[in-house]
């Protein structure tokens, strides 16, 4: 009974961090209602910039965020503005262009196979981590500290994003495009600006999900790869645009993959994550905490 309080209370941890890496990509299709497909690679592009950043400077893992979050912010504003703005002003007529998943799939590709040619397939741990191994022992259970970590920074993270979406003036523009982007452009919200900024804060989130991972979690060019499947998963669990679901998700899917090896093989265990998943999807497609209005 104490090794399962013990994988359930580790999957909740893993599984917050999941949720943390859906949560950019349910606020970017809340916004924009496209898909991003290059996201997991964003997440690989936040792990590689934290762990140069600890690895050249020597500063605790957390203090990469300092670095990580606006370097992550720009790049994903830019991107917006760049390559994927340009499609959205081809296609004024379509609400969900279907463009914009071809091209962020190309985008998925040339990150990480540019990753690649720069610094090599090998795998990349921290070296003189302070969190490495680190436990905390209640009786005869012991919690992971980095994942303890995780899960601060994710509820951290999923609540100040709620907030600026509640209560500032940029936020409720967002929350307004969101609903209804012609109605906001004719009320002046400059609706191009406001998806820079979505997505934007959806890649720094990436990004802090990054840092979150580094000091636990090997680093490499398609480590993007395993979290952008779950955080698909996650996304449909929890419901397209559910802030608060992506978090709920990522837990339960955290939890099966925690506790599911206790009494069966992991290889069955993803196949309940993926039969969920498929069973969310026919029987309630918006997902398990979504809602008309998430925002």
């Amino acid at each position: 009974m104490i090794y399962v309080l013990e994988d359930l209370i580790n999957g909740i941890l893993m599984g917050s961090i999941y949720g943390l890496t859906a949560l950019g990509l349910t606020l970017i299709f809340g916004v924009l209602k496209v898909i991003n497909f290059a996201h997991g690679s964003m997440l690989m592009v936040g792990m590689y910039a934290a762990y140069w950043a600890v690895a050249l400077t020597g500063v605790h893992p957390y203090l990469a965020l300092v670095l990580v979050i606006p370097v992550m912010y720009l790049f994903g504003h830019a991107m917006q503005d760049i390559i994927i703005k340009p499609i959205f002003k081809a296609e004024k007529q379509v609400r969900e262009p279907i463009t914009v998943i071809i091209v962020t799939t190309g985008v998925w590709y040339i990150l990480d196979n540019l990753s690649l040619l720069v610094f090599g397939p090998q795998y990349r741990t921290l070296q003189d981590n302070p969190l490495r191994g680190k436990m905390l022992e209640f009786g005869d259970i012991m919690i992971s500290v980095p994942k303890l970590w995780g899960f601060a920074a994710a509820v951290a993270t999923a609540l100040a994003v709620y907030l600026f979406l509640q209560k500032t003036r940029m936020g409720r523009a967002i929350r307004a495009t969101s609903l209804d982007r012609e109605a906001a452009s004719l009320m002046g919200i400059n609706q191009y600006r406001i998806y820079n900024v979505a997505f934007g804060i959806g890649t720094a989130t990436a990004g802090i999900a990054g840092v979150a991972l580094v000091p636990f979690y090997n680093v490499f060019p398609s480590v993007g790869v395993l979290f952008d499947i779950k955080g698909f998963i996650i996304v449909v669990l929890g419901g397209l645009g559910s802030i608060g679901g992506a978090l709920l998700g990522g837990m339960i899917v955290g939890v099966i993959e925690s506790v599911g090896p206790q009494v069966m093989t992991a290889t069955w265990t993803e196949a309940i994550v993926y039969a969920l998943f498929l069973l969310v999807l026919f029987v309630k497609p918006s997902g398990l905490f979504g809602v008309k209005y998430d925002w």
